[in-house]
C-alpha cells in the first residue's frame, strides 16, 4: 500500500513551524508520518530528510508547503525533485503551488509544465538567496568604510601590565606573579608578553 508523508522544515530553533504543520495535519497525515527539520536548507545534508528519503518508496506521496522548505539551493532543488520522483518514483505535492503536484496531469504536457514551473521558482529563490548575499556583503562594505567596527573594542593595557612584565623580564618575579599583579591570567599575560616582544 502506497503511503503518505509530510516534510516539514524551518531555518533555525526560534522559528516556528505550526503554519506548515497545521496545513500537512489537515490533509488527514498523522504525526508519525511527518519529518520536522529546525535546519537552514543551504543543502541536504538534513538528519530527518535523509530518514524520509530511505522511507519513501515507488509510488508513496510526499506533501510539502511550499517549495521553499524543501531547500533554498537551486541545483540541489531540482537533483533532489528529479531523484524522488524519476528515480524513486514518488509523487511530490506542493501545497503552495497547485502545479507542482505530480499527481495531477500525468501526460507530458503536465510533466513538462511542473518541470517549468519548478525551474522558474527554484531560479527565483536561488537569486533571492545571492541577492541577500551581495546586499549584506555591500552594507558590511559600506559600515567598513564609515570606520564601523566589529566585536569587543579592544582594551588599552594599564601601566601596570608594563611594570609586570619590566619585573618578569629582569628575572625580579615569576610569570605566574607578574599575571596576578596586573589582574590577568596567566595565558592572557603571556600572549600580550608575546605581542610586545614582536612590536
Amino acid at each position: 500500500m502506497n503511503k503518505q508523508y509530510g516534510y516539514i522544515r524551518v531555518s533555525t530553533r526560534e522559528q516556528n513551524e505550526d503554519r506548515q504543520l497545521s496545513a500537512l495535519l489537515s490533509l488527514g497525515l498523522a504525526p508519525k508520518q511527518l519529518f520536522i527539520e529546525k535546519q537552514s536548507g543551504k543543502d541536504f545534508e538534513r538528519p530527518q530528510y535523509k530518514k524520509l528519503i530511505k522511507k519513501l518508496s515507488y509510488g508513496d506521496t510526499l506533501y510539502i508547503k511550499s517549495i521553499d522548505r524543501l531547500g533554498r539551493n537551486y541545483a540541489e532543488i531540482l537533483e533532489q525533485w528529479r531523484l524522488l520522483t524519476k528515480g524513486k518514483g514518488v509523487e511530490i505535492c506542493v501545497l503552495d503551488m497547485p502545479l507542482l503536484d505530480t499527481r495531477r496531469d500525468k501526460d507530458l504536457t503536465g510533466t513538462l509544465i511542473a518541470d517549468i514551473v519548478l525551474e522558474l521558482l527554484s531560479y527565483v529563490a536561488e537569486t533571492e538567496r545571492n541577492m541577500i548575499r551581495q546586499r549584506q556583503a555591500e552594507g558590511i562594505a559600506a559600515a567598513k568604510a564609515r570606520g564601523k567596527t566589529w566585536g569587543r573594542p579592544k582594551r588599552k593595557l594599564q601601566p601596570s601590565f608594563f611594570a609586570a612584565l619590566k619585573a618578569w623580564k629582569s628575572g625580579e618575579i615569576t610569570c605566574a606573579m607578574a599575571a596576578s599583579s596586573c589582574g590577568m591570567t596567566l595565558a592572557n599575560f603571556r600572549y600580550h608578553a608575546g605581542r610586545q616582544a614582536g612590536n
